[in-house]
C-alpha cells in the first residue's frame, strides 16, 4: 500500500470515529430519553426508601393492573431484603425494548443501571417505562439481577 492510500485510510478512519463520537452525545441528549430517565430515578427513590405504596401509586396503570398494592409492597420488601439498601447506582442505558411477538401496543423504553447494594456488590436494575396517555413516562416493569 502506498503512502497516499495509507493517508486516505487514516483520514477515513478518523472521520468515522468522529462521526460515531458525535452520534453518542446526540443520543444521550434526546429529551424523551432524559425525561424517561428522570422519571425512573424519581420512582427508584420511592423504591429505595421501601415505600411500596408510593412506588405503586407512581407506577403505570398497566403495572397497577397486574397486581395489587399489597402484592407489590410485599414483592418489593422481599427483593430488597435479598439485596439490602442501595449504596450506589450508575446509569447504563436508555433504549427501546427488543421487539417480541408479545409486545403490547404503546410506547416503551428500557432504562438500566449497574447498582451496588449492601448485600450485593453488583446488580443490574432494569426498568421498563411506558409513556401513558397524559404523555408522562411511568414504570411498568422492574427487575433486579
Amino acid at each position: 500500500m502506498d503512502a497516499h492510500s495509507r493517508g486516505r485510510r487514516a483520514l477515513l478512519a478518523a472521520l468515522s470515529a468522529g462521526t460515531a463520537a458525535a452520534a453518542v452525545p446526540a443520543l444521550a441528549q434526546d429529551p424523551q430519553q432524559s425525561v424517561a430517565r428522570a422519571a425512573t430515578l424519581s420512582w427508584l427513590e420511592l423504591a429505595d426508601a421501601g415505600n411500596g405504596p408510593g412506588s405503586y401509586g407512581a407506577a403505570a396503570t398497566r403495572f397497577r393492573d397486574a397486581m395489587s398494592e399489597e402484592q407489590w409492597t410485599a414483592a418489593l420488601r422481599r427483593a430488597r431484603e435479598r439485596f439490602g439498601p442501595m449504596k450506589r447506582r450508575t446509569f447504563l442505558v436508555v433504549r427501546p425494548p427488543e421487539p417480541t411477538n408479545d409486545t403490547p401496543s404503546g410506547e416503551f423504553l428500557v432504562v438500566m443501571f449497574r447498582t451496588e447494594f449492601a448485600l450485593r456488590d453488583s446488580a443490574t436494575e432494569t426498568l421498563t417505562l411506558e409513556r401513558e396517555a397524559d404523555g408522562k413516562w411511568r414504570v411498568v416493569g422492574y427487575l433486579i439481577r
